[in-house]
């Protein structure tokens, strides 16, 4: 690598020491092209000829099996397999033998290493790993543009200084405009082998004692910053930075002959490789908190300061990156972070509920990297989940008129804090709020709700490796109601399985998750961990009302075995003399359909109900709401929901129980204008909603309402929202 000569030279050499040292008939390099083609960029043993003309898509024979899933493959009879392609320019006929490795870098696949044995050989495990490290040696010859122009590989066609519009998924709300700062923290590596692995080693632990302390002063600022339910993510993430696995394997690597700076790539690589084909969400978030990790490891193994920490930053910084750990954002002068780009991240990633908190909008865009440059001016939309890109002067002046009336709105929602929640005439309406995080707690007072109408209780379980203990649960539930004051709390019980699995509760292969063992299933076929729940909630609430919600009850029956849980935690508690609740109500979600047909039965049991209607919608349609084709082809205000939801108003009235909404409708002006007139008098929704549907009930007339959606729910329509938003429009209603 540190010889003379081109880039082809140096890996011509390359293959030839490999198939000198390995004792290998054929050494070969392919490395990737453009369009997701390997070339053969360098062999021995095979025909030279072939050279930069023999091609294969990935996919295609062993070598494209090989960088399809970037994963090594060694076979004693190479022809006998399925995905064997024979190229007879390349003479490779009579060589039986194959083992092959990925070349990776920066997670993706820059082209695949091959030997090959003329006889039948089995290859061992430390062959293949002695391939896969000098494989990270060619993978730096190939990024540095010496083989193929990078440009080549990442080019997307576009004229690279024309405004563009990118599409993606909004991660957090809010409107930003700012300069990008490609956030790129990994570092190229120089020194990929070392003669010392002793000496290696203990630069590894002098930059891993570095970035423990470095861990621990951000630690020290978010409990100063009062960021609550961030600082406990960012303990979670100093519990990675101590994992045995993840420190073993780079330790090996070392001494594998790496340097340790070569040795935390090799493994990031290879993690990212491996993982990057799990579909669960829960393990590809945890892989964005090791790669932050990977990243802080290289910059103190190299001795350079973050990027967060440079001088030159803009003003109004927009952060591009493809993944970032919680960490790294908190790194950031939050004085001039506006918003967040993401090509990888979903809403519960620790990153985006760091985000949340801080109020900053992001936006998952698969493409950034690829399409924003360095200091290019962005417009960040985390309302619909757009960013432009070098924006025409006319589409900043209408975003600038936005941000200025989303300013002015802000302002006005913010002055009807302290005004009662009661419509034009005359009829109260509690609003409550939707939490999740210690952090959402000081909006409470901040929108002047009246309570928390939904706390979810999963995600403290979902960022830890493992369950928490009773005590653990208790001191976080008692916060919860410290920080509520005399203001009411609803817990709803743990609400996991579908796209929310726990690291430590295997729910094997489920064809359908959001049919299958989820939420009070998992509690009913764990007793023990709703058992643990339920009394850390009871000793949370010692001499204080408790309100307890389970979810996704089908049948009287699960409510009753539910019940009964908690009824033997509550004598349990009694037996021990503990102080009880001074009050312990108890209620259940309507979201599964078939407890429609038990209602009457139900109410005699209950203490309240609360609607979620994201999940009842998704199974009163049939319609998977994670499904692009059919999120939105069914709309809550239709006949068949708004009919459903007046009968569940009805029946709660009838028999004296009080009944709310939590799910999203609750938090959109015109959803929720439909479901006070529909008869439903308490709604909670998200902080930010509050101020918006406030607003809008103060000038609301329920009377007239209720008389126009009578009529209206008797026809045949798709949807009622077109009609409702010309009644609100027409009455003078601030939706």
């Amino acid at each position: 690598m540190a010889g003379s000569g081109t880039g082809q030279d140096r890996l011509d050499k390359i293959v030839m020491l490999i198939a000198a040292e390995m004792v290998a008939d054929v050494c070969s390099c392919y490395v990737m092209r453009a369009g997701e083609v390997l070339e053969l960029f360098s062999t021995l043993g095979l025909n030279k000829d072939a050279v930069h003309k023999t091609r294969l898509r990935v996919g295609e024979g062993l070598v494209g099996d090989i960088a399809a899933h970037a994963r090594p493959i060694a076979l004693d009879n190479a022809p006998s397999h399925p995905n064997f392609a024979y190229r007879p320019e390349t003479g490779e006929d009579p060589f039986q033998s194959l083992a092959g490795v990925p070349i990776l870098r920066g997670g993706k696949v820059r082209g695949v290493l091959v030997i090959q044995h003329a006889d039948r050989r089995h290859y061992t495990e430390e062959e293949v790993e002695t391939l896969q490290t000098i494989a990270m040696i060619v993978a730096e010859l190939v990024a540095q543009g010496e083989l193929v122009d990078p440009q080549e590989v990442f080019s997307t066609g576009d004229a690279a200084l024309l405004p563009a519009r990118l599409s993606g998924v909004p991660l957090n709300a809010g409107l930003a405009m700012g300069h990008a700062l490609v956030h790129r923290p990994q570092l190229t590596i120089r020194q990929m082998v070392a003669d010392d692995a002793e000496r290696e080693l203990e630069r590894l632990a002098g930059a891993l004692s570095a970035m423990h302390s470095a861990i621990d002063d951000l630690l020290a600022a978010a409990a100063l910053a009062g960021l609550g339910e961030p600082r406990d993510i960012l303990e979670t993430y100093r519990m990675f930075a101590e994992d045995r696995g993840w420190l073993s394997r780079i330790r090996e690597a070392i001494h594998m002959g790496l340097t340790a700076e070569a040795a935390v790539q090799q493994v990031q690589n290879d993690t990212r490789a491996r993982m990057s084909h799990l579909t669960d969400p829960y393990i590809r978030e945890r892989l964005l908190d090791l790669e932050d990790l990977s990243n802080r490891l290289l910059q103190h193994l190299a001795g350079k300061r973050s990027e967060a920490d440079g001088g030159t930053l803009p003003e109004d910084l927009v952060l591009v990156a493809r993944s970032m750990g919680p960490a790294e954002l908190l790194d950031y002068d939050r004085k001039r972070l506006r918003a967040l780009i993401l090509e990888e991240g979903s809403p519960s990633s620790h990153v985006c509920i760091v985000a949340r908190a801080l109020d900053i909008p992001v936006v998952q865009c698969a493409d950034a990297l690829t399409r924003i440059e360095p200091l290019d001016h962005l417009i960040v939309d985390g309302d619909h989940g757009a960013v432009f890109v070098r924006p025409a002067e006319d589409i900043q002046m209408a975003f600038t008129e936005s941000m200025a009336t989303r300013s002015r709105r802000e302002q006005e929602y913010a002055a009807t804090r302290s005004l009662p929640s009661v419509t034009r005439d005359g009829v109260p309406i509690s609003i409550q709020l939707n939490c999740g995080l210690l952090i959402d707690l000081p909006h409470l007072a901040a929108s002047g709700a009246e309570g928390i109408g939904l706390y979810r209780t999963e995600i403290p379980f979902m960022v830890r490796h493992t369950h928490p203990d009773v005590q653990q649960q208790t001191e976080l539930y008692a916060r919860v109601l410290d920080e509520a004051g005399d203001k009411p709390v609803l817990f709803r019980t743990l609400d996991v399985g579908g796209d929310k699995m726990l690291s430590y509760i295997s729910a094997g292969a489920q064809e359908n998750p959001a049919l299958g063992w989820r939420a009070i299933r998992i509690g009913l076929d764990h007793p023990s961990l709703l058992r643990q729940q339920l009394r850390a909630l009871l000793r949370a609430a010692a001499g204080r009302p408790l309100s307890v919600m389970f979810p996704m009850i089908a049948e009287v029956a699960e409510f009753d075995a539910a019940r009964a849980i908690l009824d033997l935690e509550l004598r349990w508690l009694e037996r021990r003399g503990a102080e009880p609740p001074s009050r312990v109500r108890v209620g259940t979600m309507i979201e599964v359909p078939s407890l429609l047909w038990q209602l009457p039965a139900l109410l005699q049991r209950v203490d309240f109900l609360s609607v979620g209607s994201n999940d009842l919608m998704q199974y009163v349609f049939a319609s998977d709401r994670g499904n692009p084709r059919t999120a939105n082809r069914y709309d809550p205000l239709s006949p068949p929901m708004l009919t459903l939801l007046r009968r569940l108003v009805e029946a709660s009235r009838d028999a004296g129980k009080p009944i709310g909404v939590c799910g999203e409708m609750a938090g959109r002006p015109l959803d929720a204008m439909t479901l006070i007139g529909l008869g439903f008098r308490s709604l909670s929704m998200a902080p930010q909603s509050v101020g918006p549907v406030k607003t809008m009930l103060r000038s609301l007339d329920v009377a007239a309402l209720r008389k126009y959606l009578v009529q209206l729910t008797q026809g045949g329509d798709h949807s009622l929202r077109p009609k409702l938003r010309a009644f609100a429009l027409d009455h003078g209603i601030l939706i």
